[in-house]
């Protein structure tokens, strides 16, 4: 806020403040004048109002008159503004020709008119940095209001309800880029604080403590931990498959040109650590956890990315994420090949008819989420009891989550229209009783065909993914009593977790991204360099959440496990910190042109 520049009504010292990004050809910002003259009437000397101009785009009358409010005086802008939002139903060429009379403004004065135009500029550049995309949009005390734009909910927003408070909190932080991977760590803190604690007992029997039901002699039980390992992360699973698919479908890994790169860098992180491990665990139990070191934590190393900022390009992020995905694939083919139980042919049938039932739950274009969900539970059953790792259920449910054709929004728009015009012409009737129940269901249809279910999944799922699910793995899985012992007769396992994520992942990234470009089979972009690419496969090395997942598969023996996580938890933090050395010193300018 400016009070020397900015246009303002009320007090400099009132408690809130709501800032206003508009258009006066906008139809919407005329209808929200009125709110926000009768929330200046209910708050009074409590509110204070700014105004800025983002004209509607490609609308020479929408700048116009921005334009010419802006050569008023400064006594006389708000009864020009008022004019403009009031005078008629839509703005027109007569309004602007009316406040200009009145304002008595000079057509030729060039001065004042080169003035106006880098005001309004001004404001635009600010709409632009505050990622304005509509208009109206609000701020309210600073923190932008995405609610909806009736008397009551700005009123609530502007009161600051602890509804309100709480739901705008957890939105600012969901927005903080890397938001997820410190709730991780937070929970992985808090995992080895209390492993280490007189309560390290108590919180190790929570864990084991077994959860089930019985039906008679017939029952299902695992314990708490199985629960999240099996279970909950089955939601993670899920999530990653969603995001496979979109990938594959219309995201970055659409096209061979698109996908070359960052595959090729995805083998060769995996190809090499494994081939480190093996080289360096004695033949025995150890050989066969060569999975652990394979595996990339996305969350952890997205995260560390954008705390960087403009540091790292946004090309670079979107191949170490991209690479990540085709990481989590192979992965999940691993765990599906090499660390299942023992086979049972029976329920792996019954899976095959759950998902032959998912199939056909795509053929016949069902786009309710939910019959594919109560399908998907079966199949987790039956996954889980046929021998394989259960949270391969979440990815074979996702590749049969249905998309659909964009919808055309115009017609959606027209339509959405018609019904609340038809239902505000009821008038007090909506006011006592609410919209009609065709109203409201037509209305329903509108905004489910806005998403496909897949992507309608993947958003509501990825955030309880990223921010319960994940965070109670790492609390249920992160845990290890750290005594002078716990790595004894465990230095070979050590050494070949810590070599094949520190080292074995960005050499085999980037020697497979160099042979895939020297073969001419990827191109490389020049928005980054080969230095920050080196950063980005040291980041890559922070295995953490799969690494520890393939490890609880692995080592069946509770010593190796302990070993193994010490192994993992201290090649990620040393990872991290190697890869955030690279990108901090390889700046963006270090690239060639």
């Amino acid at each position: 806020m400016d009070d020397t520049r900015d246009h303002v009504l009320g007090p400099p010292d009132a408690e809130i403040t709501l800032v206003e990004y508009g258009s006066y050809a906008c139809p919407h910002c005329r209808a929200a004048n009125d709110v926000i003259a009768r929330l200046r009437d209910r708050f009074g000397g409590r509110m204070r109002y700014v105004f800025r101009h983002r004209p509607l785009s490609d609308n020479d009358l929408a700048r116009r008159s921005a334009e010419l409010v802006e050569r008023s005086r400064p006594d006389r802008f708000w009864k020009a503004h008022i004019d403009l939002m009031t005078r008629s139903a839509a703005l027109t060429e007569e309004d602007l020709a009316t406040v200009a009379a009145d304002l008595a403004v000079k057509g030729q004065d060039a001065a004042a008119a080169e003035r106006a135009r880098a005001r309004v500029e001004s404001d635009e550049r600010s709409a632009l940095a505050n990622g304005v995309r509509i208009t109206p949009t609000f701020f309210i005390n600073g923190r932008r209001y995405d609610g909806p734009w009736d008397e009551n909910s700005l009123g609530e927003a502007m009161l600051g309800t602890l509804g309100y408070r709480v739901r705008a909190a957890a939105l600012d932080f969901a927005r903080w880029g890397p938001s997820a991977g410190v709730l991780l760590l937070l929970a992985t803190i808090l995992a080895l604080a209390l492993s280490n604690s007189p309560f390290g007992p108590a919180f190790e029997a929570i864990w084991e403590r077994d959860l089930g039901i019985s039906l008679g002699e017939a029952g299902f039980h695992l314990s708490l931990r199985h629960w999240v390992n099996d279970g909950l992360l089955s939601i993670f699973f899920l999530v990653v498959g969603l995001e496979i698919k979109r990938e594959f479908t219309v995201g970055h890994l659409a096209t061979r040109r698109s996908a070359a790169l960052p595959v090729a860098a995805a083998i060769g992180g995996m190809a090499v650590p494994a081939i480190l491990y093996v080289l360096i665990v004695p033949a025995g139990v150890w050989s066969h956890g060569w999975g652990v070191p394979i595996a990339t934590d996305t969350a952890f190393a997205v995260a560390l990315i954008a705390m960087m900022g403009r540091r790292v390009p946004l090309e670079l992020r979107i191949f170490l994420t991209a690479a990540a995905i085709v990481d989590d694939i192979a992965a999940i083919m691993v765990v599906a090949a090499f660390y299942s139980g023992g086979l049972q042919l029976g329920y792996l049938a019954a899976a095959a008819v759950a998902v032959a039932g998912l199939a056909l739950l795509n053929r016949w274009r069902v786009y309710r989420v939910f019959p594919y969900m109560l399908v998907g539970v079966v199949l987790w059953a039956c996954i889980h009891a046929g021998g394989l790792h259960a949270t391969l259920a979440g990815v074979v449910l996702a590749l049969f989550i249905p998309t659909r054709p964009p919808p055309i929004l115009k017609a959606l728009i027209m339509q959405a229209d018609a019904i609340l015009k038809v239902e505000a012409s009821r008038g007090a009737e909506v006011l006592r009783q609410g919209p009609s129940s065709p109203a409201l269901r037509a209305l329903d249809a509108i905004h489910d065909r806005l998403e496909s279910p897949a992507d309608r999944l993947l958003r509501h799922a990825g955030a309880r993914s990223s921010y319960v699910v994940l965070p109670l793995f790492a609390l249920a899985n992160a845990g290890v009593v750290l005594t002078a012992d716990v790595l004894s007769g465990h230095g070979p396992l050590v050494l070949a977790i810590m070599a094949g994520l520190v080292l074995g992942k960005p050499i085999g990234m980037v020697s497979a991204s160099a042979l895939a470009v020297w073969l001419g089979l990827a191109e490389k972009p020049t928005a980054y360099s080969w230095r920050q690419l080196t950063g980005a496969g040291a980041l890559a090395g922070i295995g953490f959440t799969m690494s520890l997942f393939i490890a609880g598969q692995a080592y069946p023996d509770a010593d190796d496990f302990a070993a193994a996580k010490v192994a993992v938890l201290a090649a990620s933090v040393l990872a991290g910190i190697i890869g955030t050395a690279i990108l901090w010193n390889a700046r963006t300018d270090d690239v060639p042109a």
